[in-house]
């Protein structure tokens, strides 16, 4: 049954990494790569990440610089951060594309902090379905030859340790990015 807790701990790494993905994608008032680096960009027939097709970089807190490998695609690249949910405004400088973060204004902090808290709360959400999922899995092996009710208590003990662990990473996660959001 030990399978059960290895299977447990490789979804909730997954709902870990999910939910560290998810907060990425908030906007902090600084420059950072990630920020831009998951838009999506039409580029040679096919749909691709920003980050296969530039680099980015910042050079100060308040702006990116994304600078194309391949120079054509970059009416492309334009286009596609314009767009996205972030609302940046990119400006095409030469062969390079400068974007300007905005500073936040309290009343748009409070609202982000308010959506770190439901992205949390979705993590926290998903992490006690996979609980209840491998739960049910040990208490269905009651009864099986070579499993006594002590194995059972146990396995049950060291499923809810390791949720225990993954609720304090998330929450960890969560104090952090709402520092940085807080921090002007």
């Amino acid at each position: 049954m030990q399978e059960n807790l290895v299977k447990a701990q490789g979804q909730m790494d997954e709902v870990l990494r999910l939910v560290e993905n998810d907060l990425k994608t908030i906007k902090t008032g600084r420059a950072r790569p990630n920020l831009v680096e998951d838009i999506k960009v039409e580029a040679y027939q096919t749909t691709m990440s920003l980050r296969e097709l530039a680099s980015i970089s910042a050079p100060d807190p308040h702006s990116l610089v994304v600078s194309p490998w391949d120079k054509t695609i970059i009416k492309n690249i334009e286009k596609a951060i314009a767009i996205s949910s972030l609302h940046l405004s990119p400006v095409v400088d030469n062969d390079v594309i400068r974007i300007q973060i905005p500073p936040l204004t309290e009343e748009t902090r409070l609202d982000l902090v308010k959506l770190v808290h439901q992205k949390l709360e979705s993590g926290r959400r998903l992490l006690r379905q996979e609980r209840n999922d491998a739960k049910s899995k040990i208490e269905d092996s009651k009864g099986q030859p070579g499993v006594s009710e002590d194995d059972i208590k146990k396995w049950l003990e060291e499923l809810q340790k390791l949720t225990d662990d993954f609720t304090a990473k998330i929450e960890s996660i969560g104090k952090a990015k709402e520092q940085e959001l807080m921090t002007i």
